[in-house]
């Protein structure tokens, strides 16, 4: 699985990358290798305001409906229009062609509570390692 570092990762499998504020948000490789296939994404509207943790979309698979989770708190600057076509970029190119959305970053701070990559990946590889039904 792809995990790349430099970026801050969700214990619901989102990520974020900043840059001067904006942050571009996707799913990880391991949730589009979950869900299997996706075919079809809803995202917001430019300008929806989000509260870290809120739901702001949802990603379809043929295995799945799952919901998306904001990274942290701001305003939907921009959303992935080229998903409504082609929604399987999730799964080909999760961390560049396949992003969600875009969202100018309302407080910073609320990164501190997010994994970096090596975090994620101990995570992500307990999970593998869960007895089914375990929490």
């Amino acid at each position: 699985m792809q995990c790349p570092d430099g970026l801050h990762y969700t214990k619901d499998h989102e990520w974020i990358r900043v840059d001067d504020a904006l942050g571009t948000v996707g799913i990880t490789d391991f949730a589009q290798h979950e869900l299997g296939d996706v075919v079809f994404v809803e995202l917001p509207p430019v300008g929806t305001v989000l509260t870290k943790g809120q739901a702001f979309g949802v990603v379809e698979s043929v295995k799945a409906v799952s919901d998306l989770y904001a990274p942290v708190s701001g305003a939907v600057a921009e959303s992935n229009g080229q998903l409504a076509a082609e929604p399987e970029l999730v799964n080909r190119d999760p961390y560049e062609a396949g992003w969600l959305v875009r969202i100018q970053v309302a407080d910073s701070s609320e990164l501190v509570d997010l994994m970096d990559a090596g975090a994620y990946r101990e995570y992500i590889r307990d999970k593998e390692n869960e007895t089914p039904g375990q929490e």
